[in-house]
């Protein structure tokens, strides 16, 4: 958000009461997905083929647009282009022939592979998968930090602090501090994660803990182009690789167990089953785990991020991706929200409004 409107030329200050990318960051994955946690049959069944497909060209873009202004401005972050491997959870691949035919009559990119192709090109023993290209990945840490630097560099003002209170005052928005410093401006834009504040009402979205280990470096062990691989489980499961060769997995989601310190109990068992998950995943793993963390996850009935004003609070923009979208959804909330304050509009914001029903129950 801070390297979009700084490029816009306007005058930003940014209030972070972490230690910029010491929250919900440096727990992500940072798999950069185009493709949503609801299949494009299930959004369309919810809201119509042509409001499915603008999400999913969106979310595509985003990717795409992502890994083309880390190019062009030389910024961190390890950004790769990658395949994504959507998975067949079971012994049926019924779903995703399905998932692929629609996505085909949408001009998107991909192509299905039954269970004898999957093992051939990637010795994967699955039932199918939809093999698809414009994905990427990343270190998260060092590409939001190289954001933010690049946005101070421009004048944007970074204060180490919480923000409290905001109110709509003639043709600003006055955010209150903690410290009692009060800051006016004529946009506020919120991209708080997982701390919503009391101005922002959702029915659609949920608080959930997800885990993930990292293995030892081994890079001979790696599966084809190291794929980013995913299934649509109701627990979740997601692995992709490092430059250096480790094997990161992650998964196990719950809604039950949400808070930190009961979260963080978890990890020992959850790191256990994750490396039974990859050991049948991909057998000639080295299953050794080097690193084991817990975060929270948030996600929407629907699978969409909630993007856009806030309903009666003027002034005043929400940027949440949630899912396992979030990176990606970042940067569209960028462009949405940058092109808004600039006077322009987007069917979108009304596919992302906060104030929107869901129209799906969860899986």
């Amino acid at each position: 958000m801070a390297e979009r409107l700084t490029r816009q030329g306007l005058d930003v200050v940014i209030v972070d009461r972490e230690h910029p990318g010491r929250g919900s960051t440096a727990a992500s994955t940072s798999m950069l997905l185009w493709e949503i946690d609801r299949s494009l049959v299930a959004l369309t069944e919810a809201y119509g083929f042509e409001r499915a497909v603008r999400a999913y060209r969106a979310s595509l873009d985003a990717v795409t647009g992502l890994s083309a202004l880390v190019h062009d401005l030389g910024l961190p972050g390890e950004v790769r282009a990658k395949t994504s491997l959507y998975l067949a959870a079971g012994d049926s691949a019924l779903e995703l022939i399905e998932e692929h035919r629609l996505r085909r009559r949408a001009g998107l990119p991909g192509d299905f592979l039954d269970h004898a192709h999957l093992l051939e090109a990637y010795e994967i023993a699955r039932a199918g998968a939809i093999v698809s290209p414009g994905a990427a990945d990343a270190d998260p840490l060092q590409l939001a930090r190289g954001l933010l630097r690049l946005a101070v560099s421009r004048g944007a003002r970074l204060f180490d602090a919480e923000a409290v209170a905001f109110d709509r005052a003639g043709q600003s928005v006055t955010v209150e501090l903690e410290e009692g410093h009060v800051i006016e401006a004529t946009s506020v834009v919120l991209a708080t994660g997982y701390v919503m504040p009391d101005i922002v009402h959702s029915g659609i979205q949920n608080v959930s803990s997800s885990w993930a280990i990292a293995t030892t470096p081994q890079p001979q062990n790696i599966w084809k182009d190291g794929a980013l691989i995913w299934e649509a489980t109701r627990d979740y499961l997601y692995a992709r690789t490092t430059p250096s060769g480790r094997i990161i997995i992650g998964g196990e989601d719950s809604e039950e167990t949400i808070e930190p310190e009961a979260r963080d109990r978890l990890i020992p068992q959850k790191s256990r089953l994750l490396a039974k998950r990859l050991a049948a995943l991909w057998p000639r793993a080295d299953i050794k785990i080097a690193h084991r963390w817990a975060g929270a996850f948030d996600t929407t009935e629907d699978g969409l991020p909630l993007i856009g004003p806030v309903p009666g609070a003027k002034g005043v923009y929400a940027a949440y991706g949630y899912g396992g979208n979030g990176i990606t959804f970042s940067y569209l909330a960028a462009q949405l929200i940058g092109d808004l304050i600039a006077g322009g509009s987007s069917l979108l914001l009304d596919d992302f409004a906060l104030d929107r029903d869901g129209g799906m129950a969860a899986p």
